[in-house]
């Protein structure tokens, strides 16, 4: 085989190819790592390793093309091969669905999926059963939110949420994705047979005695299925108010605004910016046994003991709006309602916190004072606004760059990736948020009918601290990178 014919590519973001039929040990052990690259299935060698790479393809059968990879590209791709054997190595505490059967230590990839077809054709084979607590270990593991399994023409795809952004984690044979997919199906008491239609399950997974409720999506594509999973957690992992990581001085307004016995706070933000987890670690601070605290949520992400909380059930009518009407005759003293999405329950809630309940809710919107534009949207009248609303907040959670790599470039610093970050350049995430208060002038603004934007402006002169202005400030001094501020909405 002459060198010079076999590709050069450079700055490459790869991810490892499981491959059914081969023994993925073996390979990464001779440095020869598997890959896909624009449809194509690649081996990537290493040029310090040649001999043994050639050697351990000269002995088997596949069907890739060949190619070197620069010296950065193929540390991050061999790493992640070391870390895909390392995903099979389990505590004797994780468990399958709540059964008493306890995973093998030690149990490689290669091992799971290195086989024949007669032990990988089924859901229920023991390889597949494994492998799917591998997703669950592996995603609590890295501080996961989501699982995302997608089946494309000729693969399968596994992808983490971690901190806000989704990031591969393995691929693999797409008859193995549609046993995985089917496997799920089987945990969450869905259909297996049904492919034509979306399907929504739940399952419990027991890792380390804790027991953690997923909730499992299931949508038809053209490929095939897709499923996204999401881990809901219980009250231990709802953090204090000095733990959102918002600023001080934000901090302090919470504190003052949560005294209010009854009104309307709401908290702004697009989808992942942490609206849930701000919401109740406002109920855990107000939280007491004089207190009746009731919340409706689509779902319920954080499991406690100490409030009562509804899931909303569309399919036997229990919506937003319903449960909130069937709340407000449960004698509650703090109410929480996950979205306000509709006129009648934007209705309901200003009722509710006009006749002496602290309501608690999210909206969509870009910004604070869009809030009061978007209720007005929804039929309520300015006057309502501002006898019933307290407080707007409005946040974003930023990721912050990883200190062990993060480079400097020109004025500000950037992203870089090592094995600290999982080759990702980002480490962890920083709240950032813009709260507005109602206050008399504002109530004023109202009755004269100005716009948000000039109560914006308005609120400016008196020092309301724009979110822009926070993550524009992450940016300068180095704890995020620009890349990320516009990502999260410097430009909003």
């Amino acid at each position: 085989m002459q060198i010079d014919r076999i590709e050069e590519l450079k700055n490459l973001d790869l991810f490892p190819l499981q491959n059914s039929d081969l023994n993925i040990d073996i390979l990464v052990k001779n440095h020869l790592l598997l890959t896909f690259i624009n449809g194509q299935n690649y081996a990537i060698l290493d040029k310090k390793f040649l001999a043994e790479g050639l050697n351990c393809l000269s002995k088997i059968d596949l069907n890739a093309k060949l190619a070197f990879l620069d010296e950065e590209s193929y540390e991050k791709l061999y790493h992640r091969h070391l870390e895909e054997r390392k995903s099979f190595e389990f505590d004797d505490t994780f468990k399958d669905d709540g059964k008493e059967e306890f995973l093998e230590d030690d149990m490689l990839l290669s091992e799971f999926l290195k086989t024949s077809s007669d032990i990988l054709t089924s859901e229920e084979s023991a390889p597949i059963i494994k492998f799917v607590n591998s997703l669950f270990y592996q995603a609590i593991k890295k501080n996961a939110s989501d699982i995302h399994i997608e089946t494309h023409e000729n693969r399968g795809i596994v992808r983490f949420r971690i901190d806000g952004v989704l990031i591969n984690h393995t691929e693999l044979d797409k008859h193995i994705v549609n046993l995985i997919i089917n496997r799920i199906k089987v945990i969450s008491s869905l259909d297996i047979s049904e492919k034509r239609v979306p399907q929504d399950g739940r399952t419990i997974v027991k890792i380390a005695k804790k027991s953690l409720d997923i909730r499992v999506s299931v949508l038809p594509t053209y490929n095939g299925e897709r499923v996204v999973m999401r881990i809901l957690m219980d009250s231990s992992n709802i953090p204090s108010l000095e733990e959102l990581g918002f600023d001080e001085k934000l901090t302090q307004d919470f504190k003052k605004l949560l005294t209010h016995s009854y009104g309307m706070i709401l908290v702004t933000g697009p989808t992942g910016s942490g609206k849930s987890t701000t919401l109740h670690s406002f109920l855990k601070t107000i939280s007491s046994p004089e207190k009746n605290i009731i919340t409706i949520e689509d779902p319920v992400e954080y499991k406690t003991s100490s409030i009562n909380q509804i899931q909303v059930n569309t399919k036997t009518g229990l919506t937003f709006s319903a449960g909130l009407r069937s709340i407000l005759r449960q004698d509650p003293d703090v109410i929480m309602v996950g979205e306000i999405r509709d006129n009648e329950t934007a209705k309901i809630a200003i009722q509710a916190a006009l006749t002496g309940h602290l309501l608690l809710s999210t909206l969509h919107t870009n910004n604070t004072t869009a809030a009061i534009t978007r209720l007005i949207d929804m039929g309520i009248e300015e006057f309502l606004i501002s006898s019933s609303l307290l407080g707007v907040l409005s946040q974003r959670l930023v990721r912050k760059l990883c200190p062990k790599c993060k480079k400097k470039e020109g004025e500000y610093f950037v992203q870089n990736g090592c094995k600290e970050c999982s080759y990702t350049g980002y480490a962890g995430r920083v709240a950032v948020g813009e709260l507005f208060l109602m206050d008399e002038d504002v109530k004023n603004m109202l009755k004269d009918g100005l716009k948000d934007f000039e109560i914006r402006e308005a609120m400016q002169k008196k020092g309301l601290t724009l979110l822009s202005e926070k993550i524009w400030k992450l940016v300068k001094d180095g704890t995020t990178s620009m890349s990320e501020a516009l990502r999260v909405g410097l430009n909003d």
